[in-house]
């Protein structure tokens, strides 16, 4: 199997995405990555409830980017 220059092309988007996922993990706690505007947070005595749902549409929007985008560069 003759590895094409398409292959490189996404094997290069997949380690930029995978460094990108590292520093998210890495700084995560300083960034304010998960914790947005918008997102329900109920806290009650003992028990809460978190449900992140501007952050599921951000990181939706950015996958949906990357994924576009990997699209067009398997294209050429």
């Amino acid at each position: 199997m003759a590895l094409t220059p398409a292959v490189g092309k996404v094997l290069i988007a997949l380690g930029v995405i995978l460094v990108l996922i590292g520093i998210a993990v890495t700084f995560g706690k300083k960034l304010p990555l998960f914790h947005l505007p918008g997102d329900i947070a109920i806290s009650s005595g003992n028990s809460s409830f978190y449900f992140p749902i501007v952050s599921c549409i951000v990181l939706s929007i950015i996958l949906t980017a990357v994924v576009q985008i990997i699209s067009l560069m398997s294209r050429k």
